[in-house]
This record gives structure tokens, sequence and C-alpha cells, in this order.
């Protein structure tokens, strides 16, 4: 075992990766002596302990920027929210999620290598596939944040290393390679290894890539790749629908119940992410202080999500009803909660429990802990009910009919929704300006969205995925793949609104910076033209 790690820590340490031993109960199995006849156990080692929550909502147009009166959490919440090369190195941090994904790609490869010297027995086909899949997925975190969105323009652009071998040089030199390549090799990784993949293998599954939680991840994985001729979204589809079968109101989250829950405490998240809910497909045990930031204290509210983009989020109007300052009364089942300063700077719907890992009690240090809802039935949904509204005409019957199950599940309204009530919700609405926000801004994809029926069906799904995601950082990866303009915007005191920095479709802000100190080992930075 020995032999082992030390082949990991040689593979890790040109990217300085530094991961902690010890998980929250070190995740839901025992560790034990690896060899070949146990090899599946490193595989808990296998997935990211770093989430992408914080980045993606810091980054994104679900924060505004509070005055100065207010404290930030830390120097990375700042810098994200500024889109900022950062170099802080803490949890939550580009560095963190670039550490850990590589050093779980480096387990997954020293897996893979155990079942090759051992001449791939059919015994271990489930480990092989897990293995597989996991570092696919990794690298698709990794190209997610640190690239910019796939399109045609992917074989020009930067991709990410796609660590396949097992490294035992102690200074090796690694290219990034294309985006273009990077996704291929997620797609050949993804593809062989879903079909090795075996439920029963797993103490915990819901901890782990199940059959149906690949196919979640084939369907965003699709969603995001996007092909000339659209036969992606054919894949799309075909992937959520092994998961939602016929009936896929039947399988999304009781809504109706998590709202009904008393608000105070974590009674709400830790509900949100049981291993007892169909709806959660995979779950993320992870290193972070992100709980602080999505819960009623008082810490990072000068980055925030606040009273001004909660009208385009947890206090929006939609063709499936109005929000309503009664709980019992509102078209929604979640209900936000608002702190109490005079200028509340946090109106939220609380999904994240913060854990505490104390390391040294005299001095108060240790780490802090999350529960994320990786993949889930509500958001594979929501990628069919996109991929049929861009197969034109023909997808456009199929893509309400999931949109009229997602409005079921989420919230109380009970007139369906319609081609006709679609069109004029979006159709008359205003696109967006920072002084007056609305639900709809202008989208700029790679690909063509015909103006009209396709357009505000569009708008449609990306509100619903928008109030489904709130939180979990993926609203991030919705603005760079659909090209959509966003602006940083301070919130004074009077309310009023000032525009301090925008994010335009050339940005290459769009593409966060790898981390420091792999750019001073050698590694090519993203370009910056701000």
């Amino acid at each position: 075992m020995k032999a082992i790690y030390k082949t990991i820590f040689l593979s890790a340490s040109l990217f300085s990766l530094t991961a902690c031993e010890n998980f929250l109960n070190e995740l839901p199995d025992n560790r034990t002596e690896l060899n070949d006849k146990n090899v599946g156990k490193m595989l808990l080692s296998a997935y990211p302990t770093t989430a992408i929550c914080e980045i993606g909502e810091m980054a994104s147009d679900n924060t505004d920027q509070y005055p100065n009166i207010y404290s930030e959490y830390n120097l990375l919440q700042t810098d994200l929210f500024k889109w900022a090369d950062t170099s802080e190195v803490g949890q939550d941090s580009p560095s963190n999620l670039w550490q850990s994904c590589y050093q779980s790609i480096a387990s997954c490869n020293e897996v893979l290598l155990m079942i090759e010297k051992a001449g791939n027995p059919t015994a271990l086909n489930a480990v092989r596939g897990e293995a597989l899949v996991c570092r696919a997925f990794n690298h698709f975190l990794l190209a997610n944040v640190f690239c910019h969105a796939y399109s045609s323009k992917a074989d020009n652009q930067l991709g990410i290393p796609y660590m396949k071998d097992v490294e035992t040089t102690v200074a090796p030199s690694y290219q990034r390679g294309t985006l273009e390549e990077t996704y291929q090799n997620i797609e050949t990784d993804l593809l062989a290894g879903m079909p090795l993949l075996a439920d029963e293998s797993y103490q915990v599954p819901k901890f782990h890539f199940t059959k149906n939680a690949a196919y979640a991840f084939a369907a965003r994985f699709y969603l995001y790749f996007v092909q000339p001729d659209k036969s992606n979204y054919d894949k799309v589809i075909d992937y959520a629908t092994r998961i939602l079968g016929t009936n896929a109101e039947g399988q999304l989250r009781d809504w109706e119940t998590l709202g009904s829950l008393d608000m105070n405490g974590n009674l709400i998240p830790n509900t949100y992410v049981s291993v007892g809910s169909n709806a959660n497909l995979l779950l993320q045990s992870a290193y972070s202080w992100y709980g602080y930031l999505n819960s009623p204290y008082s810490a990072g509210e000068r980055f925030s999500h606040g009273p001004e983009v909660a009208m385009e989020t947890c206090k929006s109007n939609g063709p499936w009803g109005n929000f309503n300052p009664s709980k019992e009364k509102n078209v929604y089942y979640m209900f936000p909660w608002s702190n109490s300063s005079a200028l509340p700077t946090k109106t939220m719907w609380v999904k994240y429990a913060q854990y505490s890992e104390i390391i040294d009690p005299v001095a108060g240090t240790g780490y802090g802990h999350i529960i994320n809802a990786v993949f889930t039935t509500d958001e594979a949904l929501l990628c069919r009910a996109e991929a049929y509204a861009m197969k034109g005409s023909i997808g456009y019957e199929s893509a309400i009919n999931d949109l009229n199950a997602w409005q079921s599940a989420f919230t109380r309204a009970t007139l369906p929704l319609t081609m006709e009530s679609i069109q004029e919700f979006y159709g008359n609405m205003e696109y967006y300006t920072p002084a007056k926000p609305t639900v709809k801004k202008q989208l700029h994809p790679d690909f063509n969205i015909l103006p009209g029926e396709q357009e505000n069906l569009m708008h449609c799904i990306l509100h619903a995925r928008r109030l489904t995601t709130l939180h979990e950082g993926l609203r991030w990866m919705d603005i760079k793949r659909l090209g959509i303009v966003i602006q940083r915007r301070l919130i004074s005191s009077d309310g009023s609104i000032t525009v301090t920095d925008e994010l335009s479709l050339d940005d290459e802000r769009r593409a966060i910076q790898i981390p420091s100190d792999v750019i001073a080992a050698g590694m090519q930075p993203n370009p910056r033209n701000k």
C-alpha cells in the first residue's frame, strides 16, 4: 500500500495536490488494505472532495455586491465575485478544486493500472467501470471551470491535461491540449465505463456512480457537448429517459414535503441530501465552508444572493404563477429565508448544512464540510426538456410535458403549461437590464436558437433550471454555454444600483484561471483580455 500511495503522490505532486485523509466520517464505507482483490476500495478517493458551489454561485448572476459596511467572508469570495485571478488556496477555491480532482484522477489511474496488471478479470469489471466514469467526471469538472464552454471553437481553445496514466517521475511535463481533445477523452471514458457499472457492488450507492447517476452525468455532458448536427440532443434524451422512464413526475423530488419542513436549523438541508430520496442520484461529501454563505449567518453578506436578485429566482413570477410573501400561498413549495438586517443581503433557499470538523480545539482550527447533491432527477429532467426544445418543433410538445412534470413537483400551480402560456409570459417580457431586471436575458450561444417559440421555450426551461439548481453552482455553466452577458451590481443602502463590471461574450474571464502554483510550474495559463 505504501508503494501505491507513493505513486499517487508523485503523480499529483506537479499539481501541488494537498488532500486531507479524513472525510466527514471518511464517507460511508470503510478503508482497507489494498490488493488486486479489493482494489475497488481505492475508489473511495476517486471522487472530488471540493464542490463547485461557491465558485459557480459567486461568479454567476446569482450574486450581488452590497456596501462595505457588510463584510466579505474571505478574500476568495471577493476574488470569485470580481472574476479575479485568485491566489487563494483554501477550501472552496479553484486551487483546491484543481488539486482535489487531480488527486481523484490519480486514484482512478492507479486502480485501472492494477486491474490491467491483474489481467482485466471480469470480476473487476464494475470497479473498472467506476474508475473510468470517475476519471471522466473529474476531468469534466475541471474543463467546465477552467476552460471556456464547449463550442465550435473547441479545437482552438485550451483544454486541461487529461491524465490517463500513473506518473512515476518526479517532474513530468504536461500539456493542456485542446478543449476538443478534452471532451473527446471524457466521452471515451464515460462510454467505456457506464456499461460496466454494477449498483449492487456498493454499500452506500448514493455516494457512488450507480447506473442512474452515470446516466445523469451523460445527459448533462451531452447537453454541453453540442454537435453541429445536434445529434447530441438525442443522447441527452436517451440517457435522461433511462432514469425517468415514462412517468417522470414520479421520479422527482418531493418538494411539497421538503417545503413544509421547519426552516430553522438543518432540517431542510439534511432532508435535501438524504440518501433516502430517490431524487438524489449522486451525493458528494466536500470540504467546504459554503454552508455559512448559504445560511442565516451574517458571514459573507457583502457578496450574496439578496432581495434584488431573488426577484429573478426564489421570488420570481413565472407562467406557473406568482411569488407570494405568505408561505402557504406562495406558488413555490420552497420558501425563501431572509436575514433581518435593515438592508437584507441574503434571501435564499437554504440547501446546505454546515458541518465542522475540529482538528485543534485549543486553536479552534479545523475543516468545514457540506454534502452536495451533484446529480438529481430534477436536473436530469430539465436537461431532457432542453434537448427536446433544441430539436425544434418536433420536440416542443415533449419539452412542455417535461416542464409540466417539473411544475407539478416544484410548484402549487394547477393549470398546465402550454405553448401559448409560455409565449404569452416570456414573449411579452422585456429583456433584462441591470436597473430593470427580469428573468429573461439575451442568449448568444454558439449554436442557433430560433426567435419566437424556441427562444421563449428555452427561457422557460432556463428559468426552471435556475430555480431548481439555485445555490448549487450550475448557473455559471449555463451562463457560459449559452453566451449570457452578466454584470456586477453594487446595491447601495438606498437600494440604487451601480454597475461595476461586465462579463462580455469575448471576456476571457469566462474561463477561471488555473492555480498560480501550476502556472509557476510551467503550465500555460488561460489568456486574459481584461
